[in-house]
């Protein structure tokens, strides 16, 4: 309420007063209204702005000058342009159009320019201003800032290409994992098909006395394959578990070479397939594991001879290249398709894994290749213009720059049978302990024919009960056996109270082939690891060296 007092007048003089009261309520609501109003745009985060039809700011509140940078005597009286990118300033034809034809423009994503020039990506709302007769006469626009909201949906969608690789990767390794499980079931059941099946022949008398010697070379070789296969998967594991260890030491290059041609000879003159070879006789020495380096060398040559068609050719060279030692192999075989050649290292994978593929194995060996290369300090590479055009290998590793050492290949020897004196055992007693019979009988057979005393105990139990009486010059044990297995039987021997019992040398004679188990039975007292299957002559030559050994 306002009050106001007025005189009153008579003939110009004043005869008395009158009060005259307005309500002003209304007024003062407005007013009050107004300010709040000022107030929330004033504190809002959200940049408020005003203009005209020309697009004139006509007010600028708090959150636009930290949104943009400027402040609003720097605004107030110019182009909202000011703020619009130049690729962008058509965005501002179109909002004007809209409103003056009243339209409302609402969340309208875009980008706006700060004073330093950085990109701001704000949410737009911009509505028409209308006078008291209805007429629109500018615009109230609200900005807000939605570059964390896009740093959010830009992590969203980072972290959902993530998710959905990892998916991918896991049906991929899934697929991969099924294929290889199907082609080591296939790769398995090969060999032991000849070996079940021949051995089952021999045994029967169908086989005639003279194709009983075709007969066991067919189970030997397929029994290598088998344990070959073995090898691998046991090495795909060392590899993946960081357990795999070299023997590194000078290595002249062209030697391993050479011996691993020699091995992939026979294979290549089966298929007539010419084996050109041209090592540079000083192409220098490397620093490696002799036996993993031949490991390399065999596994890619022995696909360019299983890859190459009959009457082909494989080229083999080895020479100097600054400061390195490269072996290159070039085949005319099938080649290598654009798809593949980039997964051609990656184990388990194949070119053709398909059922209906000419060429057997198991997709590991160039994965084991690769691995080993690195391992020494070089590089492994494919190329190959396409199917048919044949494919190169390349491995390069760095030179010894200790040019005077002496290089020894191979690192360690295996005897064959034919190279031994056949009775290098006579007089040396052993005790053979394993609980399968088969290995039990072939240990024996193997020892007797060497010229060895052999006994046989198919349980640890046993070979405690035997050992007193024995007395053997050596004991050879396997480990995993029931109820008492070898470590607990080494460590049996290891204290028995009778000292030339706790001395007898021990070999462990297992189809647990890790080098963690090698470690173990060191560690438990055996003196020789010794994986089967194992060749007699090994066998052999092992049990006479720990016979000997006290004897050096």
């Amino acid at each position: 309420m306002s009050l106001s007092i007025l005189p009153l007048l008579t003939d110009g003089e004043m005869t008395g007063t009158v009060r005259v009261a307005r309500d002003v309520s209304g007024r003062l609501q407005s007013e009050r209204a107004a300010r709040r109003l000022a107030a929330i745009v004033a504190s809002s985060d959200d940049a408020i702005i005003s203009k005209d039809l020309n697009g004139i700011v006509m007010s600028w509140n708090d959150a636009a000058e930290r949104m943009f940078g400027y402040t609003a005597d720097e605004m107030i009286g110019e182009s909202i342009r000011k703020l619009i990118p130049a690729d962008r300033q058509s965005e501002e034809d179109e909002v004007l159009s809209r409103l003056r034809r009243g339209e409302k423009v609402d969340h309208f994503d875009t980008i706006r320019q700060h004073k330093s020039g950085t990109l701001v990506p704000i949410s737009l709302t911009v509505s028409p201003v209308l006078d008291a007769d209805g007429r629109v006469v500018g615009a109230s626009k609200i900005a807000r800032d939605v570059s964390d909201k896009r740093a959010a949906e830009a992590e969203r969608e980072r972290l959902l290409a993530i998710a959905e690789g990892n998916a991918a990767a896991a049906q991929q390794a899934s697929r991969l994992k099924d294929e290889f499980l199907a082609t080591l079931s296939h790769e398995l059941r090969t060999p032991l098909n000849a070996i079940l099946g021949y051995s089952r022949m021999i045994k029967s008398g169908i086989v005639t006395p003279e194709n009983q010697v075709r007969a066991i070379a067919a189970v030997e070789r397929n029994a290598a394959a088998l344990a070959q296969i073995v090898e691998d998967v046991l090495d795909v594991s060392r590899i993946i578990s960081g357990k795999l260890r070299l023997q590194v030491e000078p290595i002249d290059l062209g030697d391993v070479v050479r011996h691993a041609i020699e091995t992939v000879r026979p294979a290549a003159d089966a298929k007539h397939i010419r084996l050109e070879v041209a090592i540079e006789p000083d192409a220098g020495r490397v620093s490696g594991d002799a036996e993993r380096l031949q490991q390399v060398v065999w596994n890619i040559l022995s696909n360019a001879v299983k890859f190459t068609p009959r009457d082909g050719r494989v080229d083999v060279r080895v020479a100097s290249e600054d400061g390195s030692v490269a072996l290159t192999v070039r085949d005319t075989g099938i080649g290598i398709t654009k798809e593949f050649l980039p997964h051609i290292f990656e184990r388990f994978r194949q070119q053709d894994s398909s059922t209906t593929r000419e060429r057997g194995g198991l997709g590991l060996g160039l994965g084991i290749a690769r691995q080993l290369v690195e391992m020494h300090g070089g590089t492994i590479e494919a190329t190959s213009d396409g199917p048919d055009t044949g494919a190169t290998f390349r491995v390069v590793l760095p030179q010894v720059s200790d040019a005077a050492a002496e290089p020894r290949w191979p690192a360690r020897t295996v005897a064959s049978a034919d190279a031994r004196p056949l009775r290098e055992l006579e007089g040396v007693r052993v005790l053979v302990v394993d609980d399968d019979p088969d290995a039990l009988a072939m240990a024996r057979d193997i020892l007797e024919a060497a010229g060895a005393d052999v006994a046989v105990a198919p349980s640890a139990a046993d070979a405690l009960a035997l050992v007193s009486a024995v007395r053997p010059d050596v004991l050879v044990a396997d480990l995993a056996m029931p109820r008492v297995d070898g470590f607990e039987l080494i460590a049996r021997v290891r204290a028995a109270p009778d000292a030339a019992v706790r001395r007898v040398p021990a070999a462990a004679l297992t189809a647990y082939a890790r080098s963690e188990d090698s470690a173990k039975a060191l560690r438990s007292g055996f003196q020789m690891h010794l994986a089967k299957p194992i060749d007699p002559a090994a066998l052999t030559a092992a049990v006479a060296e720990l016979a000997h050994r006290d004897e050096d």
